[in-house]
């Protein structure tokens, strides 16, 4: 082969090469808008939950997810054509549609706020036993103010016993001293 025909078949061959990259970069730019109709985002949202927001083929799904709610596991809002509709779940999995007796803005609200609109009774017990441990608190610290009076009582007695105590001993022992006197010259009066 001459060397113009080898240069030839180079430049041949890498124009193919060039065709076949530019189509190859065609079809993945095609793949990548195809991508962008579907987007999602997470952000932190309010009353310890989660906000995950999902735009597929014209339809906004909102879902807000609680962490640590004891009556709500997750709010989730659809929105497509303009209509919205807002759907509440408990922890127990039980579903509400909320969408027209719901606060306004459910991604904002209190969990208990979206519980109460979906109808959902607070768990009495927890209120009980609130209630319970602060009046165990109040009852402890009523009994250590108690003790600390009364043992200030009791040592105030002891002191008061403890100085009569020591009066009495002197006066015992001045009397005991006095009569040990008068023996002893009575004594003396005997034996001459």
């Amino acid at each position: 082969m001459s060397k113009k025909s080898l240069i030839a078949v180079v430049v041949a061959a890498l124009a193919l090469m060039t065709w076949a990259c530019t189509k190859s970069d065609n079809t993945t730019n095609a793949n990548a808008n195809a991508n962008t109709e579907s987007a999602t985002t997470t952000t932190t949202g309010p009353d310890n939950s989660e906000i995950t927001t999902t735009n597929e083929n014209g339809v906004r799904t909102e879902t807000r997810t609680f962490r640590d709610n004891p009556r709500v596991s997750k709010v989730v809002v659809t929105t497509r054509d303009g209509n919205r509709a807002v759907k509440v779940y408990s922890r127990s999995g039980e579903e509400k549609d909320v969408s027209k007796d719901g606060p306004p803005d459910v991604l904002h609200a209190t969990g208990d706020a979206i519980a109460d609109s979906a109808g959902w009774v607070k768990d009495k017990s927890l209120t009980v036993k609130d209630k319970t441990v602060d009046t165990t608190k109040t009852v402890a610290d009523k009994t250590v103010d108690t003790s600390k009076t009364v043992a200030n009582k009791t040592a105030e007695g002891a002191k008061t016993v403890a100085n009569k105590t020591v009066d009495t001993s002197k006066t015992v022992a001045d009397k005991t001293k006095a009569g040990a006197r008068k023996t002893g010259r009575a004594i003396r009066k005997v034996i001459p």
